[in-house]
């Protein structure tokens, strides 16, 4: 570890989650957004669903960890909605299992902390098509279509309610962009740089409307090391300076 310590985002979950660093993704824009306010920690892991996922929950966040994460998203579900492969191998989890694992998850988290935040992230839609067109001759056929994952889409959200977690409907997100199913995509199912900011979007709005303290929206967390300094750049009266420490010009998207 290096000092100071900051408050700790961990996003947790599978491809799409570990692809967010990638192709301007939302895991990238989020370090870029809470640079000098909070690290933010990826543990995405490709392929995995949600029963995998519950099998290293005490290894991804051990119980006598010295500190906690102030946040954790978390995303399964893409894979989990798979079709069920006729040899009983592959990612597929049936829906009942998944609300359940999901729910292990929370619970797991909950009991670490109680300062921990916690959001959800619901399975976005498809292109179904693309999808086909990547799909690869050394797997086995992937069956993957909109209705099924709105059907985990929805049951997130049910979960979410019940914990009272927050949670971000992603399936309906995505769709209200126009022509979401081309633009939000790099193979059908993982994010373009068009699709991870809608993603960042909504987590910023749930940030910025949740009632926590202390609250984890980037505006109102402090910088690090932002005092006024004589080492500052010197403004254009020559006597004295310009802190820089909050400037966000460089970025494409002035986010709120």
């Amino acid at each position: 570890m290096v000092g100071p310590s900051r408050p700790i985002f961990v996003l947790f979950g599978s491809s799409i989650v570990q692809y967010s660093f990638s192709n301007g993704g939302w895991g990238a824009i989020l370090s870029d957004i809470y640079a000098r306010k909070a690290d933010i920690l990826m543990r995405g892991y490709i392929g995995w669903n949600s029963r995998r996922a519950v099998q290293v929950l005490d290894k991804v966040f051990p119980k006598d960890a010295t500190v906690q994460p102030s946040l954790v998203i978390i995303y399964f579900g893409g894979n989990d909605s798979m079709g069920p492969h006729p040899s009983s191998l592959g990612p597929h989890v049936p829906l009942p299992e998944y609300v359940e694992n999901m729910r292990k998850i929370a619970t797991h988290l909950k009991n670490l902390s109680e300062t921990m935040r916690i959001i959800f992230l619901t399975c976005p839609p498809l292109n179904e098509e693309k999808l086909r067109q990547s799909a690869s001759p050394a797997l086995s056929e992937i069956i993957r279509t909109n209705e099924v994952c709105h059907q985990y889409s929805e049951a997130c959200i049910e979960l979410c309610r019940e914990l009272d977690l927050k949670v971000i409907d992603l399936w309906s997100a995505i769709q209200r962009k126009d022509n979401w199913a081309d633009t939000c995509f790099t193979d059908g199912v993982h994010f373009s740089s068009e699709g991870s900011k809608i993603v960042v979007e909504e987590i910023l709005k749930v940030l910025k409307a949740a009632d926590w303290n202390p609250s984890l929206h980037w505006k109102s967390m402090p910088t690090e090391f932002a005092d006024d300094s004589t080492c500052d750049l010197v403004a254009a009266d020559g006597i004295s300076t310009i802190n820089p420490s909050d400037w966000t010009f460089h970025r494409e998207i002035q986010w709120d």
